[in-house]
């Protein structure tokens, strides 16, 4: 059985640039040159109690903007490395309520731009199909790649203030659960950069942590379970 990955942005698209290369294959893509993530923004709690969490994020994710834009071209390339082909499928952002689904795709083509100039998965293909959704698909995912703003050696992530990632992310934990899938590893992609010392991004009870860091070092196993995916 082909291994099924779910790249949750596609943005993240850009973390492993040139690592397909075009093809007629109905489970392969092209990703394209580093983009930014969606940027919708919502209230994810109205409990006073988490403003310093919300502020110190606000000023993290500032300093690793600001990083991110002094990386050059050439370290951008240097650091996106190939990965294999999977099945994958990428998200399309329905409203700024943070609802966002997880749709197949097979080629870059089947990537439109949003209002934002994002590249997203039509919701049909070219013969007026429905594109298979994750959280209907007969197969469990084995893998989500995930973007973020930044990430630290505990699993913690620092996304861009939507929630989209972690609410979907709970969404399919839940429905593995109901399906008695093995959960999936959740995996974050990265640059330098973008990775913190241990602890140092703040978490609120909404963030969903990491398994495992995929860096231009390699990867990093944080979870029990990566380590024991590592072994298999």
């Amino acid at each position: 059985m082909t291994p099924v990955w779910a790249i949750t942005s596609s943005s993240s698209l850009a973390v492993v640039a040139q690592i397909f290369p075009r093809s007629s294959s109905r489970r392969e893509i092209l990703p394209r040159q580093p983009s930014d993530s969606p940027r919708y923004f919502v209230t994810m709690s109205k409990d006073s109690s988490l403003d310093p969490i919300f502020h110190q994020k606000r000023t993290l994710r500032s300093k690793v903007r600001k990083d991110l834009k002094g990386m050059n071209a050439s370290q951008r390339s240097q650091e996106g490395q190939t990965l294999i082909r999977k099945k994958l499928y990428v998200p399309r952002v329905e409203d700024r309520n943070s609802h966002m689904r997880m749709l197949h795709i097979s080629t870059i083509d089947d990537l439109i731009p949003n209002s934002m100039n994002i590249l997203e998965p039509a919701p049909v293909d070219g013969d007026g199909i429905q594109r298979e959704d994750v959280v209907q698909a007969g197969d469990p995912v084995d893998l989500f790649l995930l973007p973020g703003l930044a990430f630290d050696r505990s699993g913690r992530r620092l996304g861009r203030g939507g929630g989209y990632y972690d609410l979907l992310l709970k969404k399919y934990q839940e429905l593995a659960t109901e399906q008695k899938w093995k959960q999936p590893l959740l995996v974050g992609l990265s640059y330098s950069v973008q990775i913190m010392d241990e602890g140092v991004i703040p978490v609120t009870p909404n963030d969903v942590p990491v398994d495992a860091l995929v860096s231009p070092d390699g990867v990093i196993p944080i979870s029990l379970r990566a380590f024991e995916r590592m072994t298999e």
